[in-house]
C-alpha cells in the first residue's frame, strides 16, 4: 500500500528544527556534529534504518555537518515515513 501524502506543513508541525525545502513538498534538517566521526556514525545508524523501512533519505556529508532532504517520491511529496524517519534521526541526533 503506497505511503499517503500528508505534505510538508502538517509534518513539520510534529517536528523540531526541520523546515520546509524551497519549490519542492519536502523537509529539511542540517545536523551538526562534533566532528566527522560523529557525522558518519549518525549516518551509518540512519543508513540501517532507513533500509528497514524501505525508505531512504537524500542527504550530503562535509565534515561535522549532515543535510538530510525527505519526501517519499512514489507519493509526490512528505508522508508518515518522512516523519518517522525524521524522528528517528532526531533520536540518533541527541544521543
Amino acid at each position: 500500500m503506497p505511503a499517503l501524502k500528508i505534505g510538508a506543513e502538517a509534518a513539520l508541525a510534529q517536528l523540531h528544527g526541520w523546515r520546509a525545502a524551497d519549490n519542492r513538498d519536502a523537509i529539511v534538517k542540517t545536523f551538526r556534529f562534533t566532528d566527522f566521526n560523529a557525522a558518519f556514525g549518525f549516518i551509518s545508524r540512519t543508513a540501517l534504518q532507513a533500509e528497514k523501512l524501505d525508505h531512504h533519505p537524500e542527504w550530503s556529508n562535509v565534515y561535522n555537518q549532515v543535510e538530510v532532504t525527505l519526501s517519499t517520491h512514489d507519493a509526490g511529496g512528505v508522508t508518515e515515513k518522512d516523519v518517522a524517519l525524521a524522528r528517528f534521526m532526531d533520536e540518533v541526533a541527541q544521543s
